[in-house]
């Protein structure tokens, strides 16, 4: 007779509390593959939520220093409707970089030799391109739509300069980290697509804000701040045109699709800044809200960076198939995506009430009122992001297009803004 095999799993009133399980039905959601499917991703599980735990005390850091840094704001207006762009874009690149190379080792394309013609190469040529473009494009669309929409703004080269600085500063700690990732999970077998976003977007948080703010010493010498928005300006345009008339195809391919869906994104994130900008006073007034704009929507980006980068890669390698409606595959890898915001909004919460405690003259109320209000708040973000992660996507791969390029710049930059309104 053979042997009975032993269930793995208790039975589904048992392993899932009951309102886990309620929210699951209501989503469509079936319990019992529910919880098999995040006992089979356990290690993937505790390595996303060590990540974005990671993460959380980053943004605590930077949150800290962008409270802290209120001098600089009112010296140099246009700086806070920088900030979101910047960071957004270094997110954006490098997250998107982690997700080609998680693609790469798993369809065996990734070689851990650096070469200008090898895989590896092609994608850190392709991101320094992108890196200067974009950060000269931030600059630009920064000083653009604040003057379109009243705000006051230093003058453009100024932008620019700090733009340039600030984010090729960033850039060269994010691709250190992007690559020793990608080493580390080539070598080792760990998914990268699991700890990718927030490790990411955690070293963005920590580099790129404290960058982008010894950048503005450089307008204590204004000429000096001329010249390297001059100079910043043409290398951004000289940088466009050699990425998008490249010899290389797929580094062409990769420069052409990112730009498009970067400028909609850069434009996204410029206009959540000024919406900061518009209501300075009160953060000024308030400095404990400027802790938490980091936390909220790291916290956002990195979730929506994890699903897309699982979800591209998946369709990359035929797992997945570019269905208008999702898969079983697709909404259990959702069923992930809000077990891991469910840890980390509460996380957000008590980080909230923390850093509340911390700053002076505010009153702040009880621990539990904050983690559910970031609960709540987080949960309905994740729905959207859910949703966009799923349809860009699914949208790009029907087009022929690379998901990589497109799933963590749109999803980073559509919950950049919502998360801010």
């Amino acid at each position: 007779m053979s042997r009975v095999p032993r269930p793995s799993l208790p039975r589904p009133d048992v392993s899932l509390p009951a309102p886990v399980a309620r929210l699951l039905t209501a989503l469509g959601l079936p319990v019992t593959a529910t919880a098999e499917y995040w006992r089979q991703e356990r290690r993937a599980i505790r390595d996303s939520a060590s990540a974005l735990g990671v993460g959380l005390l980053a943004t605590l850091v930077a949150g800290t220093v962008l409270g802290s840094a209120t001098g600089q704001l009112e010296e140099a207006p246009g700086l806070l409707a920088l900030i979101p762009a910047a960071i957004g874009m270094r997110g954006s690149i490098f997250g998107a970089l982690a997700a080609r190379l998680g693609t790469g080792i798993l369809t065996g394309e990734f070689e851990g030799e650096l070469r200008r013609a090898s895989f590896l190469g092609r994608q850190i040529e392709a991101v320094t391109i992108l890196s200067v473009t974009t950060a000269t494009q931030a600059g630009i669309l920064a000083w653009i739509i604040s003057t379109l929409l009243g705000l006051p703004v230093i003058p453009v080269l100024e932008l620019i300069a700090i733009s340039l600085v600030g984010g090729l500063i960033s850039s060269v700690f994010l691709l250190l980290v992007t690559i020793g990732m990608a080493r580390s999970a080539n070598e080792r077998g760990w998914n990268i697509d699991d700890v990718g976003a927030p490790i990411i977007t955690a070293t963005g948080d920590l580099i790129t804000l404290p960058a982008l703010l010894l950048a503005t010493l450089l307008l204590r010498v204004p000429i000096v701040a001329d010249i390297l928005g001059a100079i910043g300006l043409l290398a951004g345009l000289a940088t466009l045109v050699l990425g998008w008339r490249h010899e290389t195809s797929s580094i062409r391919r990769i420069v052409r699709e990112s730009l498009v869906v970067l400028t909609f994104a850069v434009s996204l994130q410029v206009f959540a800044g000024t919406v900061i900008e518009s209501r300075l006073d009160r953060f000024l007034d308030v400095p404990s809200l400027l802790v938490l704009i980091p936390a909220f929507v790291a916290t956002c980006g990195s979730l929506g960076g994890m699903l897309s980068a699982r979800l591209s890669s998946k369709l990359h390698v035929g797992l997945l198939q570019p269905r208008t409606v999702p898969s079983k595959l697709a909404a259990l890898d959702v069923s992930v995506t809000f077990l891991l915001a469910v840890i980390a909004f509460v996380g957000v919460g008590g980080i909230g009430w923390f850093a509340a405690n911390l700053a002076g003259g505010v009153d702040p109320p009880p621990a539990y009122v904050l983690v559910g209000v970031a609960l709540v708040g987080g949960l309905i973000a994740t729905f959207i992001l859910a949703f966009v992660a799923y349809g860009a996507a699914v949208a790009t791969f029907r087009f022929g297009l690379d998901p990589d390029n497109h799933g963590i710049p749109i999803v980073t930059a559509t919950m950049d803004l919502a998360g801010i309104l």
